[in-house]
């Protein structure tokens, strides 16, 4: 008897604001604003008192993907362990976004569907995903094929969600999660506050990578929370970490800014 295949796609976004969306939201009162002018304008709809208007998070729909990265890892029975497959990332400075989204929802409409992984995504990558989809005219039945929006099911699991309780008392960064876990944690030189000033200065595959490294890092939070839940035995557990550490190194000419993670 054949043992049933599983998969999981760990995944993670980079974002910019889309400024064609934030005239097209303004109307009228962007009207000969530059684009330095115009982000300023946006950002002073959704600034907290104190913050500076030009650096602003704005609200959701009003941002465009800049990268998308991606893990595929697979196992045959629950015993076994988990197998990288793929580790990518896609990003705007050599493929439009309606192509990234499209090359996503492939992945995703794969058999078996996929579990999803990643760290807040039920509150910021799926919803952006969603309405960037249905800018971009992009039809994505792959983002259907499991209750993924769903934000209390095993179809999607939010790794900054289900770690608090859905509390946000109990909240840390992933960054702090790896580093109490005894993980590198994020690379230095660049943070996510920082994505739309490096995307400005034309560090897309800085930017690229720094994604390609969260999600490495969410996959190995991952497998520590499965390892918690009794869904990995240690062995397994052991052997999924030492898959993913032997991936990269085999891969290290071409994904160099991987290697301190896995040191």
């Amino acid at each position: 008897m054949i043992a049933a295949m599983d998969r999981v796609v760990v995944f993670d976004i980079e974002t910019v604001p889309d400024l064609i969306a934030g005239r097209a939201l303004l109307g009228e009162q962007a009207d000969g604003l530059d684009d330095a002018a115009l982000r300023e304008r946006l950002g002073a709809r959704y600034a907290r008192e104190g913050q500076d208007a030009a650096t602003a998070f704005l609200k959701v729909p009003l941002h465009a993907v800049a990268c998308l990265a991606l893990l595929v890892a697979e196992r045959e029975g629950s015993d076994e362990p988990w197998r990288v497959r793929r580790l990518a990332a896609r990003h705007t400075g050599d493929t439009p976004e309606a192509e990234i989204l499209a090359l996503f929802d492939r992945t995703l409409a794969g058999r078996p569907a996929p579990i999803l992984a990643g760290f807040n995504t039920s509150g910021f990558d799926l919803p952006v995903l969603r309405y960037r989809a249905m800018v971009n005219g992009v039809s994505a039945p792959g983002l259907a094929s499991r209750l993924y929006f769903n934000r209390y099911t095993e179809d999607a699991v939010d790794l900054c969600d289900v770690l608090s309780s859905f509390s946000s008392q109990g909240k840390a960064t992933l960054h702090e999660l790896c580093r109490v876990m005894g993980l590198p944690g994020k690379p230095s030189g660049i943070h996510g506050s920082q994505v739309e000033k490096f995307y400005k200065e034309g560090k897309i595959r800085e930017i690229a990578d720094y994604c390609e490294s969260d999600v490495v890092n969410t996959y190995r939070v991952w497998l520590r929370y499965e390892l918690f839940r009794g869904r990995l035995t240690d062995a397994a557990f052991q052997a999924s970490e030492a898959n993913l550490i032997e991936y990269i190194r085999t891969h290290a000419n071409s994904k160099p800014h991987l290697a301190d993670l896995v040191r």
